[in-house]
């Protein structure tokens, strides 16, 4: 009796590591283990619940390896940024990059202000030639998805552009840079709650 009740337990406990193996979870993912850093700001799995942090979730590997580079090199200046940057390219950029690509967005808990969200749609159409009637952006152009990413970020980031404090020098930017020098800073916020807004 005293046998077959420890092979009642084994039979159990193994069950249970099979099933533990079955289910992995975002922690058993390669790359996670490199990527638990970037959490502190950037949430878990990539999925930022700060404002004025981008999601990374989703984000295209060739894009996000162009951004890394850019503020390891100081192209696009970020003194929060670039020292992690760094360390990304220490631990593999390309593990990290694969696996913010495979994690499933999840849109944040901010309500949108309505009202901005429709004074953006109405301006919204030139953006739209770069990255695409819904703010999917274009892959091939490395031209990023910007479509549910935070309000905050967003227009931080459009400021950052119109000052010419992002990516100085950049070419891809420079007729998007342009553009926006005409733009009032509300019709930016406004811009950027539309964007926000699409999932």
């Amino acid at each position: 009796m005293m046998r077959l009740s420890f092979v009642v337990v084994v039979a159990v406990f193994g069950l249970g590591v099979v099933g533990t193996a079955t289910a992995a979870g975002l922690l058993d993912q390669p790359g996670y283990a490199k990527a638990v850093t970037c959490s502190a700001c950037h949430g878990f799995g990539g999925n930022s619940r700060v404002e004025a942090v981008p999601i990374l979730a989703g984000v295209n590997p060739a894009y996000f390896k162009k951004a890394i580079e850019d503020y390891a090199s100081g192209k696009r200046v970020s003194a929060e940024m670039e020292p992690f940057a760094k360390q990304v390219k220490l631990l593999g950029v390309d593990e990290l990059a694969a696996f913010f690509a495979a994690q499933r967005r999840t849109p944040g808990s901010a309500k949108p202000d309505r009202a901005a969200v429709d004074r953006g749609r109405a301006v919204a159409a030139p953006c739209a030639a770069c990255h695409g009637p819904e703010g999917q952006g274009d892959p091939a152009k490395l031209v990023p998805q910007i479509a549910g990413q935070p309000a905050v970020y967003l227009r931080n980031q459009l400021l950052l552009f119109k000052a010419d404090k992002r990516s100085p020098g950049d070419e891809a930017v420079t007729a998007m840079k342009a553009a926006l020098k005409s733009i009032p800073d509300e019709t930016l916020a406004d811009l950027a709650a539309y964007y926000s807004s699409l999932r």
